[in-house]
């Protein structure tokens, strides 16, 4: 055997060159001056070469250690070099094979069923809250135990629609390994957030403003005492004049209004940045009334030669934060109300006036009734004409609510 002050006296020739060690194992020397560890060994009646590293970050006794074992497999007719190979494929599928894989691929795949909004945030959310704790983990070692520890560590820090959200994304990619052949069981689906201490995941509902709050909260929209921006009063304006989803009126362009045709014309979606269209990709028409119009107007100097009617601030390329509206009416005019909870508002209002609920349906983008909550969305321009008469009363509507004036029903003949 070769001892340590041997091999490192092995000085490079124009050749490479071999020294033995014993049992097959040898160092070879490369012009270079770089020492490899190598085995010579017969399989099947062939020749091969088993490679052991490097001198001296494989010392020689690791080298001779694998030597042994190399003679080990042998001895049980299995070759090594193809054992080796094996081994290898065994750990890149085993990574390929780790639950931040598997859940960006199945994040992939479901990618152009939903808005990039909602894309964006479950892999936001999956990056923040699972990855670091479940991601580097071969999917198949996963157990139920892991999962519950991600979950209820949401729920502790106060995020509980979190939690349960991220369960159900969870119990998701492991459905989709299950059916690639990625995973053979789902411990997500022995989890149930009762069984954490979460409770039942209710429906979410958005603070609204009471409709006696309505004269109020217009009058303080218009009072310059409150700390709110100007532009930010004439979007809150046409977000109760239109009750369009505050997302959608953040990222609203100059070019889908046409003034002469009184309408706004909401496109599915909106590619650049992550602008919002509307949830299914289906255009949706918004009558504008003389007071809507009247705010355009308003507008139309401060932000007309550009994009977007509410750029966001230090990026005009970008539409309005949604969280800007929501600042605006909890902090500056001081309501403890969401922007988004306008639209129950204007429902509530519409349907105490008069107006019947089909109507108010699909200006909300509804596309159905489920008892008393409006249901699943559509974006189709039914009920057109009878839309803009609604809208166009809704407009004085307001206008004589902040003026004080008395306020009789609407009673709409579209019923």
């Amino acid at each position: 055997m070769l001892t340590d002050k041997e091999i490192s006296n092995l000085k490079p020739r124009e050749k490479a060159y071999r020294v033995a060690d014993g049992g097959g194992l040898f160092v070879e020397v490369r012009p270079d001056g770089k020492k490899y560890w190598r085995q010579a060994y017969r399989f099947a009646g062939k020749q091969k070469m088993l490679a052991h590293g490097v001198y001296p970050t494989v010392s020689a006794k690791a080298a001779r250690a694998k030597r042994d074992d190399a003679k080990a497999l042998l001895d049980q007719g299995i070759d090594p070099g193809q054992q080796r190979k094996v081994e290898k494929l065994t750990k890149e599928l085993a990574s390929a094979l780790t639950f931040e894989a598997v859940a960006r691929e199945w994040h992939s795949s479901r990618s152009a069923k939903l808005s990039d909004k909602t894309n964006h945030k479950t892999i936001v959310a999956l990056e923040q809250h699972v990855f670091p704790h479940l991601g580097v983990l071969p999917i198949a070692d996963i157990e139920a135990a892991h999962i519950a520890v991600v979950v209820k560590k949401l729920d502790t820090a106060g995020k509980g629609e979190t939690a349960r959200r991220v369960r159900s994304w969870i119990d998701a990619v492991f459905r989709y390994a299950i059916l690639h052949g990625k995973a053979r069981a789902n411990p997500a689906a022995a989890i149930r957030c009762r069984d954490l201490g979460l409770g039942d995941a209710n429906e979410k509902h958005f603070a609204s403003l009471a409709i006696a709050d309505l004269p109020a909260f217009l009058r303080a929209v218009d009072d310059p005492a409150k700390p709110v921006d100007y532009r930010t009063r004439l979007a809150l304006q046409l977000l109760l004049l239109t009750f369009v989803r505050p997302g959608e009126l953040a990222w609203a362009k100059w070019n889908e209004f046409n003034v002469d045709a009184r309408e706004w014309r909401i496109p599915p979606e909106r590619v650049e940045g992550k602008g919002r269209g509307m949830k299914m990709r289906e255009e949706h028409v918004v009558p504008l009334s003389d007071q809507a119009l009247a705010a355009l107007e308003q507008l139309r100097p401060l932000t007309g030669r550009g994009e977007f009617l509410f750029p966001c601030i230090g990026d005009p390329t970008r539409g309005m934060s949604d969280n800007t509206l929501r600042q605006a009416v909890q902090r500056g005019l001081g309501f403890p109300v969401t922007a988004h909870g306008m639209r129950a508002t204007a429902t509530s209002a519409l349907l105490e006036l008069g107006w019947p609920a089909h109507i108010i349906d699909k200006q909300l983008a509804h596309r159905e009734r489920r008892g008393a909550t409006f249901g699943a969305y559509s974006h189709q321009a039914e009920y057109l004409p009878e839309r803009r008469q609604m809208m166009e009363a809704w407009g004085r509507h307001l206008q004589a609510l902040k003026t004080g004036a008395k306020i009789t029903p609407i009673r709409s003949k579209a019923a």
